[in-house]
């Protein structure tokens, strides 16, 4: 059996597409750089961290962009015509009076790996843009249209319009196609395939909140008009019909299904495999209860589907809510390389799994400059939304060990470095250690940012030598707390409990869309020079751990 999520922690937003026997699958990343991380299997059960789209940060620049901006739901397909991949992302540049004001873009590339070419601007009509190459050579883009005018219904409709290839523009203005199968409202990642004599539109409708799920409609014309799939929502954590349309909310809490594990279930993308069999890949989310906050944000699962007689697609055991675990595919099962629970920072490269916000790390984090250790050079403040040094990896259970040995002497006050447990620059967690003149010497101590309000937990602060120190972080469900050491045997708790709820979408006001993330930081607000040194960073998990 597949155990559901199939990509645990931040996440969301799934695109699937398959090049012979291999299959990919492509998620959101918001403001973290690298961006759009491609997933690789070749029997959809295991599944490698494979690569990363977006790597240049300059081309690419989300530099001073709030969180929960940043690329949004990337498309990811393969022309087999061509032998070419494609990528379709949104840089979202401002949600400010819900205008949404989003830049779409379209790359390519022969090997997923790389390199893609530059970024060809398609339009900026609204978020969820992907592709779809027609068995004649021609190509449309699909996106949800967003509203802004008052007395229409929105977020909007999904619109569509010609690609051309030759001028790499996209043909007149995109047209509104398709209002959704449902009544549920919130309409958005539109995906259109074909298969048969029909073209198929999938989207995710009810916002990508409680409410989400997957629908289809389908057409013997690319324009339309499109007929509702009578069995819509196909994919759902919320069963039931419900006439939403006039709320444009996207989280509505009200339709929590205390019945099924995964929430939020929606967003989704299919993919066939040679053998007949169709599994889709959707966004799901996993809240604490009664508090309905999603820790490790919107993550992704897969579900088994078939094709009915009459040629709708379902759930492989005729329902419609999404299971935690889904039964394996007949192809021939083939082990990957997962993610190390330990790194020494031995390897010439950091490891593909760290992420950043808003830049590369390897423009601060250098693994050469001190064999055996990740040098992190200090930047801005944590609170910025510029240039800050945090080497960060994604959180995949709330039952967790992160742990690292730093070696660091602060010369002034402005000068920091340790572990953070970070939601985003308005949210985090740090143990640091920093120079403390009141002390006259280095101390360490526990700092919070809870929704852009600062507190220096004064009570915690501890005058510590200046030789190599351990610090650790515990998830442990609710109960988030750091320790420390002098000889990682001996550990000492500092500072109080914090509640990790409050490490959401539901509960940071100040972002959305994303997850929690752990690691490393330094800061050096003085000069942007000073660094620290880490020998090593564990993460240990509990991945089968429930969430209650």
């Amino acid at each position: 059996m597949i155990r559901n999520p199939i990509f645990p922690g931040f996440n969301p937003d799934p695109c699937v597409c398959r090049k012979g026997d291999d299959y990919y699958a492509a998620v959101s990343t918001f403001e973290w750089f690298p961006g759009i991380p491609v997933y690789h299997s070749r029997d959809l059960k295991n599944w490698e961290l494979y690569t990363h789209v977006l790597t240049d940060d300059e081309t690419v620049d989300l530099k001073k962009l709030p969180s929960a901006k940043g690329i949004w739901a990337p498309c990811l397909t393969y022309c087999e015509k061509e032998d070419l991949f494609y990528v379709v992302y949104g840089v979202m540049n401002s949600m400010n009076a819900r205008y949404f004001d989003v830049d779409n873009f379209l790359i390519t590339a022969k090997d997923i790996r790389g390199p893609w070419s530059e970024p060809v601007y398609l339009h900026s009509a609204g978020f969820d843009a992907s592709l779809f190459h027609d068995d004649d050579g021609r190509k449309y883009v699909v996106s949800l249209e967003w509203e802004t005018r008052e007395g229409y219904e929105k977020p909007g409709a999904i619109c569509m319009a010609e690609y051309d290839p030759k001028k790499k523009e996209i043909v007149g203005y995109p047209k509104r196609m398709w209002n959704g199968g449902t009544d549920r409202g919130c309409i958005e990642a539109p995906h259109l395939t074909k298969r048969g004599n029909y073209y198929y539109i999938m989207c995710a409708e009810g916002g990508t909140g409680y409410n989400h799920c997957v629908t289809m409609g389908r057409s013997e014309h690319v324009w339309g008009p499109y007929e509702s799939d009578p069995g819509n929502p196909i994919v759902t954590s919320a069963p039931g019909e419900s006439n939403e349309r006039h709320d444009p909310d996207h989280l509505k809490p009200k339709y929590f299904n205390p019945e099924s594990v995964l929430q939020k279930s929606g967003h989704g993308s299919y993919v066939e495999l040679p053998t007949g069999e169709v599994y889709l890949l959707h966004l799901c989310a996993r809240p604490f209860v009664p508090e309905l906050r999603c820790t490790l944000g919107r993550e992704t699962a897969i579900q088994k589907m078939m094709w009915t007689p009459d040629g709708w697609l379902r759930m492989a055991d005729g329902g419609n809510l999404a299971r935690a675990e889904v039964e394996e595919s007949a192809l021939p099962e083939a082990p990957v390389p997962g993610i190390p629970e330990f790194d020494d920072f031995a390897g010439e490269e950091l490891g593909n799994f760290y992420y950043a916000p808003r830049m590369m790390p390897q423009k601060f984090a250098d693994v050469k400059a001190r064999p055996g250790y990740v040098r992190i050079r200090g930047q801005e403040s944590r609170t910025s939304l510029n240039k800050v040094s945090i080497l960060a990896r994604k959180l995949t259970s709330v039952h967790a060990r992160i742990t690292t040995k730093m070696e660091f002497r602060p010369e002034v006050y402005q000068h920091s470095a340790g572990l953070i447990l970070y939601y985003d620059n308005m949210n985090y967690i740090n143990l640091r250690k920093y120079y403390s003149e009141t002390l006259g010497q280095s101390a360490i101590s526990v700092i919070q940012l809870e929704n852009g309000e600062k507190t220096e937990y004064l009570d915690t602060r501890i005058p510590v030598e200046d030789r190599p120190i351990y610090f650790r972080l515990y998830v442990e469900g609710r109960r988030t707390w750091f320790e420390w050491s002098y000889d990682n045997e001996n550990y000492e708790k500092i500072g109080r409990e914090f509640d990790t709820t409050r490490f959401s979408d539901e509960y940071c006001k100040y972002g959305e869309f994303t997850g929690t993330m752990v690691g490393i930081t330094c800061a050096d607000r003085l000069k942007h020079q000073h660094y620290a040194d880490f020998d090593f960073l564990e993460y240990c998990a509990d991945e089968t751990g429930e969430i209650v």
